[in-house]
């Protein structure tokens, strides 16, 4: 999905704050459409967007509170575990072996996926196991209740929940689907690839040409949408992602985390810290400087561009690894056969 900021890990808070529609029920309310913010909101999509007012009406008016979305987007899990805790739910035998499993049922649509838009197999993979535990977990909020929660009621993010909304309505019509159908995250993430609604109306593509976008379902649809989300923010084929350090230069710490972009290149970082990087790199590459609290104390590693690229997909270098390190489990276990 995007920016996808504290958004693509929804599978995870799904599992960690038990997120079951139906809960808390006695809380759940309609809204009240005559609210002014929601009136506006009403009148500007009847003017703006060509939307009957009796249609659109039913269709908010059909919408409930759910109090246990702001609870969870209240308590994202990566401002609250540390790498070490982060890599012990993602980096699992179960994952590992779910990802070879998919990519050996799924042989034919990654290669194609891999040589059409440059991403490797296992990396899309990866971020469909991250996301979903491949399909397993979809995500059980009615993604109309999600976005009018956060988008009403959540003030600190109502801006881009509210747009999220608007793009959520669009594509349902354009799609022809029922508003009150689809499900997904808390927060309005939907499908195998957890993508928000604007990511779907930009990147989902329909890779088996049946003529429908699918992300749901589809998971050849799910594949393409993945690999064209990646390669749009910038995947660099065949370049390497990250590369590990032994530390981070004496009185240098605070030359790391500042950023999910890149703050030098690997010239200008080996000059200010002394530190030699390995792998022979092009000393021009853009990199990222990053600090991570693992199992036997802190890590240090200088994120590559491809690093970046993978946090596009959720704002968090605890992700990003996350997905790496889970890509290449899964490609040593495929190799493994």
């Amino acid at each position: 999905m995007i920016s996808l900021r504290r958004l693509a890990f929804l599978s995870l808070l799904s599992v960690l704050s038990g997120t079951v529609m139906g809960e808390h029920d006695d809380e759940q309310h309609a809204f009240d459409l005559a609210r002014p913010e929601i009136a506006a909101f009403i009148d500007d999509l009847v003017a703006t967007e060509g939307f009957n007012r009796q249609s659109i009406q039913d269709v908010l008016g059909a919408a409930r509170y759910q109090p246990r979305i702001i609870e969870s987007i209240s308590k994202p899990a990566e401002r609250t575990l540390t790498w070490a805790e982060y890599r012990r739910i993602f980096i699992t035998s179960s994952r590992i072996s779910g990802g070879q499993k998919f990519m050996m049922e799924h042989r034919d649509v990654l290669k194609r996926a891999s040589a059409e838009y440059g991403v490797p197999a296992e990396i899309i993979t990866a971020v469909i196991g991250v996301e979903t535990l491949y399909g397993r977990y979809l995500g059980r909020y009615r993604v109309l209740d999600a976005l009018m929660t956060l988008g009403f009621d959540y003030p600190p993010r109502n801006r881009f929940f509210k747009s999220e909304l608007r793009h959520f309505l669009l594509l349902t019509r354009d799609e022809r689907q029922d508003p009150a159908t689809p499900v997904g995250s808390y927060a309005g993430a939907m499908g195998f690839g957890q993508f928000i609604s604007s990511s779907y109306r930009n990147y989902a593509v329909d890779f088996d040409g049946d003529g429908i976008r699918d992300i749901w379902t589809n998971k050849t649809d799910a594949i393409g949408s993945v690999a064209n989300y990646l390669a749009l923010h910038g995947w660099r084929k065949g370049e390497g992602i990250i590369v590990r350090l032994s530390g981070p230069g004496e009185g240098k710490e605070a030359l790391f985390n500042q950023s999910l972009k890149a703050s030098s290149t690997i010239g200008e970082f080996a000059e200010k810290t002394g530190v030699m990087v390995p792998g022979g790199l092009d000393v021009k590459i853009p990199v990222t400087p990053i600090r991570l609290a693992g199992e036997t104390g802190d890590e240090y590693w200088l994120g590559l561009p491809n690093f970046y690229v993978i946090t596009r997909y959720n704002h968090s270098r605890l992700y990003a690894m996350a997905v790496l390190q889970l890509s290449e489990a899964i490609a040593e276990a495929m190799e493994s056969l």
